[in-house]
């Protein structure tokens, strides 16, 4: 058979001709066949070569680069001259994007060992006539073995391509760069700002919105490059220039530009307020920025960038220029206010989606204690109680659960808009109801005024009966019994029988109040309450219980009781208040009510008090009594943490982070043992120190992203930690890896600065000290090469705070399972096709913009990421529990096997990419549960 393709073959090229497909299928088997020649074989190549100078056949080059694939990878020792006929222009000269693309994809698949495509070839290859080939290369650069500064040359070079698609694929390379590379150097910084905003006036729509992107992504790399003095202005620049954009006539250009500035977090306050207004104010008139010597812009090129957004004429924009308001309400009460009228005229937009987010910017400045709502939005804002649709309807009420009024008038503007509500639309009575009791128990003394004026209707009527089939009065009624729970006076005037009457809506108002009591405590409640012919605080022990807002964090965290307070600015968009922190609890007599707020004050002392002796214990650690150390933090802290109770409000996260606390302390302490001067580092150590400092960082990634709820001032001291682990691994330079490391802590000292902008917390002198050397190993001309005894002197420096934990942390974990399956009752899979792996997952405390993601490995070579997608999960609560099917794509040939599967929660805060293969995350996660190992067994209907 051999003989006869061959003789085939040459007959072919003998005729002139290229062969023919029947004769491409039988190389195939010949390549296939492990008994073919190598002779054969050569003679194989050189037909391809010859065929292919006599077509341009795009089915025949299809089938010749399958041929060459697979020659390569069953023939090793021919796989180079398979390579040079790809790397020659025969495969490169046709006009198919897709036929390009598979021709690259088997070059890169054939010289993966050979240290992939040089650059000269990759520039070669760029510079060619084909535009495919060129567009193909840029979109893909990443996938080859090219220096940052040859792919930073190509991409700005083909910025100026006379294509608009090749010229939008440089931007977005160059954008690529951007978040992936390490650029110091200032002036490719502002080359690569500077073109970008030429871009900005390009012909082409699509390379515009490319130059949008880059403008802020280079912008923000000029902001962090700027001397501190000039930081406020480029930043200024930077937003300004984005301003500009959001006139432009294509609408994703729009958009894409209000999406920019939504995302740029340190904006002057006389620019924003310029945003809001069409005519340029006085104090902007003769404003210019230079953020880079060769380019200036004027502040008055801000005028009206959001008054243009909201009056888009697509809804996209409209609502883009909704969530951008939503950002910057944080900074400025004033802004806030102007922002305000604004978004009263979004709640008449046609558009449902821009409603929704006009309500939930107005939502995320109540959380921010700068919503101001006047008389004169009273109408607006209330007639969204009556729209069609329920989440805006939700959304409303949601505000109104948070609302400060400070006038009797709008307070009953507000009652009289929710009682509308609820009599036209009758199932929304259970939000309707939690919402009476919220605003209620925030207006303590504008209830006992509307009270006294509405007392007639909750009375009886002639006979004694009570209007039980009137909603009405169970409205009036659930806002009665939230009086008492108010901090605005210490005696409240609701009669005593008004909670009597209450009783008899019981099962109504107690599930309408499930998030704040359960019905024995409501109960109980009204049963006290009843009974006083004067209803006092102090008559529930819980006047010393209202909470108070100190600093950043609310001391309620444990409990919703009182009224609302301003949101941490850190936690965006997120509710500050824990489901499972808002139950009151019963004394142990039954005859009065405590709330957990009194058992959460007791155990975040005692978890203070443990974190007073780790600190105490660090001073042995400190002078080389590491095991003493370690066992007295074991014995005395976590055996005592072990021992708190968890079911107390607010408990359970706090417990978990001082475990996790404890745990990465233990690490710590094991890690500082290798830097004692008599500690000799062998082989054995080096390998040791290296494991302790791999568990120490994924200990710090964990206690950094799965508590939420944390102050900025602990946030600090968690960030000092990591500082710490940084330089541990610089003053050793057996294993480190000084690139990253340093990268790495440059990352959390930005991130300190960060939060020390933005509210009233200083750094220790500790974090002061690492970035003076910070800066000086960046201005000294050797600042490339490693310096281990200037981070062992800033180590010894170091010296353990005492953590204070002031609210109540949120632990984000995650529970999963597979039902009904063990080894004795596996899942059926077919060898080659994906399997479906149906999974019952419970998460707890994950918020809508956190990423989780699946792991599915079978052994250590074969591991899969499937992305969890929490917009398709309907529940929004704390506690999320749903099914999954996951796809294994991976399936072996076996008869069975095992794979093991976890959830993780990708570190947004990571400034460091590990791009993961399959698709998978681009950080680092941070595992919320065990592994659980499940099993699988080939079908027997297959």
């Amino acid at each position: 058979m051999e003989q006869h393709v061959m003789n085939s073959i040459e007959q072919s090229l003998n005729n002139n001709q290229p062969l023919s497909s029947q004769t491409l299928a039988s190389l195939r088997s010949l390549i296939i066949n492990p008994t073919t020649s190598d002779s054969s074989l050569s003679s194989l190549l050189d037909a391809l070569t010859r065929s292919l100078r006599l077509t341009r056949d795009s089915v025949f080059l299809h089938h010749c680069l399958k041929l060459l694939t697979d020659l390569s990878a069953r023939r090793p020792h021919l796989s180079p001259f398979a390579v040079d006929l790809l790397r020659s222009d025969s495969l490169f000269s046709s006009a198919s994007p897709r036929l390009v693309g598979e021709s690259l994809s088997a070059l890169l698949s054939l010289t993966s060992s050979q240290n992939d495509i040089d650059a000269a070839r990759f520039v070669s290859l760029c510079l060619g006539p084909s535009v495919p080939v060129r567009l193909w290369l840029l979109k893909n650069a990443e996938k080859f073995a090219i220096r940052e500064s040859v792919l930073l040359a190509v991409f700005l070079g083909f910025t100026r391509d006379p294509f608009p698609y090749v010229r939008k694929a440089a931007v977005d390379g160059l954008v690529k760069l951007c978040k992936n590379g390490d650029f110091n150097d200032r002036d490719v910084i502002e080359g690569c700002y500077c073109r970008a905003v030429e871009l900005l006036r390009d012909a082409e729509d699509n390379v515009r919105s490319a130059a949008v992107r880059a403008v802020y992504d280079w912008g923000k790399l000029l902001v962090i490059s700027s001397e501190e003095r000039n930081k406020q202005d480029s930043s200024d620049a930077v937003f300004i220039q984005l301003c500009c954009m959001v006139r432009d006539m294509s609408m994703e250009v729009r958009l894409e530009a209000f999406e920019a500035l939504g995302k740029i977090g340190l904006v002057s306050e006389d620019i924003l307020l310029q945003t809001l207004f069409k005519k340029v104010l006085g104090i902007n008139k003769d404003k210019i920025y230079k953020p880079i010597k060769v380019f200036e812009i004027s502040a008055s090129a801000a005028a009206g960038a959001f008054v243009h957004g909201l009056e888009d004429e697509f809804s996209e924009v409209r609502m883009s220029a909704c969530y951008s308001l939503h950002t910057f309400t944080v900074f400025s009460s004033q802004f806030a206010g102007e922002a305000l009228n604004l978004l009263m005229d979004m709640l008449n937009d046609d558009s449902k989606i821009v409603r929704l987010q006009a309500l939930n910017t107005m939502h995320h400045m109540a959380t921010c204690n700068h919503l101001k709502v006047e008389e004169i939005h009273m109408h607006s804002f209330l007639s969204t109680l009556f729209d069609s649709c329920s989440v805006i309807r939700s959304a409303t009420r949601k505000i109104l659960k948070l609302a400060k009024l400070m006038k009797l008038e709008l307070f009953k503007l507000c009652i009289d808009g929710l009682l509308g509500n609820l009599e036209t639309y009758p199932q929304d009575e259970v939000d309707v109801f939690s919402v009476l009791f919220h605003i209620g128990r925030n207006h303590g003394k504008f209830t006992v005024l509307m009270i006294e004026e509405v007392s007639t209707e909750l009375e009886p009527a002639f006979g004694g009966k009570l209007g039980f089939d009137s909603t009405r009065v169970a409205a009036f009624l659930v806002l009665a019994i939230s009086a008492p729970l108010s901090n605005e006076s210490d005696v409240c005037g609701v009669p005593s029988r008004i909670f009597s009457y209450a009783v008899t809506w019981l099962g109504r108002i107690s599930y309408a109040l499930s998030d704040v009591m359960n019905r024995e405590t409501l109960l109980a409640y009204l049963s006290k309450c009843s009974r006083s012919s004067t209803i006092s605080l102090a008559d529930f022990k819980i006047k010393e219980a209202l909470p108070t807002v100190k600093g950043d964090m609310p001391s309620h965290l444990c409990s919703e009781v009182g009224s609302p307070v301003s949101m941490p600015l850190w936690q965006k968009g997120v509710e500050t208040f824990d489901h499972h922190h808002q139950k009151l609890f019963l004394g142990k007599s039954g005859t009065h009510l405590e709330y957990g707020l009194r058992e959460c004050d007791e155990l975040r002392q005692s978890v203070n008090l443990v974190f007073r002796k780790v600190k105490d214990l660090w001073s042995l650690v400190q002078l080389g009594c590491t095991n003493e150390a370690l066992k007295a933090i074991s014995r005395a802290c976590k055996e005592e943490v072990a021992s708190f109770t968890t079911d107390s409000p607010g408990s359970a996260g706090a417990v978990a982070f001082t475990l996790q606390y404890l745990r990465v302390i233990k690490l710590l302490a094991a890690v500082w043992e290798h830097l004692m001067p008599t500690k000799k580092l062998n082989c054995y150590g080096v390998g040791k120190l290296e494991l302790l400092l791999g568990k120490l960082d994924r200990r710090l990634r964990e206690i950094r992203n799965k508590f939420i709820g944390l102050s900025k001032a602990e946030e600090l001291q968690i960030l000092e930690l990591i500082v710490v682990a940084c330089l541990l691994r610089l003053s050793k330079i057996e294993i480190c890896c000084y690139d990253t490391a340093m990268k790495k802590l440059s990352s959390i000292i930005s991130h300190v600065e960060i939060l020390r902008k933005g509210g009233p917390i200083e750094p220790s002198h500790f974090i002061i000290e690492v970035k003076k050397l910070l800066n000086d190993i960046g201005s000294s001309s050797g600042g490339s090469t490693c310096k281990p005894l200037l981070f062992k002197k800033l180590i010894d420096s170091f010296s353990l705070h005492q953590f204070v934990l002031g609210g109540s942390p949120r632990h984000i974990n995650a529970e999963l399972e597979v039902p009904g399956n063990d080894s004795e009752n596996p899942l059926p899979f077919i060898p080659g096709i994906p399997a479906s792996i149906p999974l019952a997952i419970t998460l707890y405390n994950v918020l809508s913009e956190h990423r989780l993601w699946l792991r599915i490995s079978m052994g250590e070579e074969s591991t899969q990421f499937v992305f969890l997608d929490l917009n398709l999960i309907r529940s929004s609560d704390e506690v999320r529990e749903f099914t999954f099917v996951a796809p294994f794509y991976l399936t072996p040939k076996a008869i069975s096997f095992a794979l093991r599967v976890s959830i993780g929660i990708e570190c947004l805060q990571e400034n460091v990419h590990q791009v993961k293969a399959f698709g998978g995350p681009k950080r680092e996660l941070a595992y919320l549960c065990p592994e659980e190992e499940i099993f699988l067994c080939k079908s027997t209907k297959w």
